[in-house]
């Protein structure tokens, strides 16, 4: 699996504002900002980010996924 190709599985189930995807092909980190995020907790965030990828998690295709998970306003208020 590439950067590219998990950006893709992420971006095809969830709408993102913006969408990093760094990683070694194993571990994975990634920066995920959404309006869907709105009113939910950090778990339930994790948990929609995660759905996106499916059986790839329980494959071992995506071995781990630390995720950082913003609504668009959390978003504008961080300093870039």
């Amino acid at each position: 699996m590439t950067a590219q190709e998990l950006r893709t599985l992420i971006a095809s189930g969830l709408h993102c504002d913006h969408l990093e995807v760094t990683g070694d092909g194993r571990h994975w980190e990634a920066v995920v900002v959404s309006a869907e995020f709105v009113g939910k907790r950090a778990i339930e965030r994790h948990q929609r980010v995660y759905a996106t990828l499916g059986a790839k998690m329980h494959t071992d295709e995506v071995h781990a996924l630390s995720m950082k998970t913003y609504t668009p306003a959390e978003w504008a208020a961080l300093p870039h």
